[in-house]
């Protein structure tokens, strides 16, 4: 009782840290996770290693940043060789289970090369980026990239949902006030409820799966990663989600018209794409960002669920609970759509963790300033199931200490995320070539620095400015900060983990020792 047994690790794709009740938001009402927050301890200040899905969950299921394990992008493969948490605690006997969304990619050339495929075991798993598949779907499901069945139209279809491809007929669509069905991937119709009912959405089926996931392994000690797939896009809700919400609802904009003036170069051809054109229309807001708050709170009705099962069953004495997102969205704030840059509507996250250990009880219902990254996950929940931490491959920190002792006194001073954009439109109006498509940022408690490759840097004290208005990349009086971030900057790039397949503790024990072997190197 009390340990450590089982793991309940679930995301939000594409939530703002600042869109909970618990977090402050005046008209969101989040009730669960709120009470999961005064059950564990909520980090105030997370960070995600990149502001988009791929590579942001890549460095949440590796422990190691962008710049380490290479998975740069949304459809950039993580390397075969890089371990996820799978093959941290699988070989302990714990079983690594996703339900929902990984958006993970499997190195098909890595494995060509090896000679392996899907139809073994071992295949499955690294195509699979370590987790059994109990329920994958990354929930974009347009016609035109649906080449197999998913389980989920199958799920539909056996509920009356007809047709070659549900998902999008049903889950993705509405009927306007004439009766014609229309699309989801239009954000004009985000106020009409889905076609699909709740009970049927992709949020209910991904938690029914988890559930029965629970059931499912018994004694046996599981991670569960319950991954929803909302409120990232397609903004369209069942009712009553769609209407729970009005614009009035909606707060301001976190917007001026003085950043549209002289803006940095990359920041200028983001306000160009087509998502951040759509959402600087305060008619675009007032459609989609009720809906957006009424997906969060499907999200946390549904995970009251989940919680009253932990409970009922006993279960909340041996697991822990971690909710966090991949991302956050702009909603229109800073004139931009979407997430990608370094605002903190973008790379901030919610970060709330529920250590079932007695030693733990101190911290309950505690806020936790200090600056946290999503790397430092991989290496907590090792540490929860008192297993050594590959310390020379994992980039992140073990978080237990916060939760069950006290903020350790050498604890980071900065946090790091990055960015490759050449994917995007803003490469081609820059005139980029791939590799120059690189920004880095770091943050310590009062400055963010953004260095951009080939253009000048972005500067912002988020003392004076929290609302990060006023870009001090060019004031010629912080030239010193400017240098210091910089420095900082360098100092986390060249400490990144490169020699992953030797432990310190080998390199210690081998250090200065091959005289031994006979190996005599420099003797007259």
């Amino acid at each position: 009782m009390g340990q450590v047994k089982n793991i309940l690790f679930i995301m939000c794709d594409q939530l703002r840290w600042d869109y909970l009740s618990c977090t402050g938001h005046k008209h969101l009402k989040t009730p669960n996770i709120d009470r999961l927050a005064k059950m564990g301890v909520r980090f105030d200040k997370a960070y995600v290693q990149s502001p988009v899905c791929g590579p942001s969950r890549a460095s949440f299921y590796t422990g190691r940043t962008v710049f380490s394990h290479g998975a740069t992008w949304n459809f950039v493969p993580l390397p075969i060789g890089e371990l996820t948490l799978g093959d941290y605690l699988r070989p302990h006997g714990v079983r690594v289970a996703v339900a929902g969304k990984t958006h993970f990619r499997s190195d098909t050339d890595g494995m060509a090369r090896l000679g392996l495929t899907r139809e073994t075991e071992i295949g499955m798993l690294i195509s699979e980026g370590g987790f059994e598949p109990w329920e994958h779907d990354d929930g974009e499901h347009p016609d035109q990239i649906v080449t197999a069945d998913l389980p989920y139209n199958a799920y539909l279809r056996a509920h009356g949902y007809e047709g070659k491809n549900p998902w999008n007929e049903y889950a993705n669509a509405a009927e306007d006030a004439d009766g014609g069905i229309v699309s989801g991937w239009n954000m004009r119709n985000a106020r009409l409820p889905a076609r699909v009912q709740e009970c049927h959405s992709e949020t209910a089926y991904i938690t029914n799966r988890a559930l029965e996931f629970i059931d499912d392994a018994k004694d046996q000690p599981w991670l569960m990663h319950l991954s929803y797939i909302k409120p990232h896009w397609p903004y369209l809700a069942p009712a009553p989600y769609n209407a729970i919400y009005t614009p009035s609802d909606v707060d301001p904009r976190a917007a001026q018209e003085d950043e549209k003036s002289n803006p940095h170069p990359v920041y200028n051809a983001f306000m160009q794409m087509d998502a951040a054109k759509a959402f600087s229309k305060d008619e675009t807001r007032e459609t989609v960002v009720p809906t957006y708050m009424g997906l969060i709170k499907q999200i946390d009705d549904h995970v009251g669920r989940v919680l009253d099962l932990l409970e009922q069953s006993g279960r909340m004495q041996d697991t822990m609970i971690v909710f966090t997102s991949d991302h956050g969205d702009y909603l229109g704030d800073h004139w931009l759509g979407e997430k990608e840059l370094f605002h903190e509507q973008s790379v901030r996250v919610p970060l709330i963790i529920y250590d079932p250990s007695p030693n733990a009880d101190h911290t309950r219902g505690t806020i936790v300033d200090h600056l946290v990254e999503a790397i430092d996950l991989v290496p907590t929940f090792i540490d929860a199931h008192d297993l050594p931490v590959s310390y020379h491959r994992l980039e992140g920190r073990s978080l237990l200490p916060f939760l069950r002792a006290s903020a350790p006194s050498d604890w980071r001073d900065f946090v790091f995320s990055e960015l490759d954009y050449s994917f995007y439109k803003a490469r081609l109006s820059l005139n980029l070539e791939p590799n120059d498509c690189r920004i880095y940022m770091i943050r310590d408690q009062r400055w963010k620095y953004i260095h951009f490759r080939g253009f000048r840097p972005q500067l912002f004290d988020l003392e004076t400015d929290p609302q990060e208005f006023n870009d001090l990349g060019e004031d010629p009086a912080l030239e010193e900060i400017r240098q210091r971030m910089e420095k900082m900057l360098l100092q986390r790039l060249i400490s990144r983990r490169n020699r992953v397949t030797v432990a310190d503790d080998v390199v210690k024990a081998r250090t200065d020792r091959v005289r031994e072997k006979g190996i005599i190197i420099g003797e007259w």
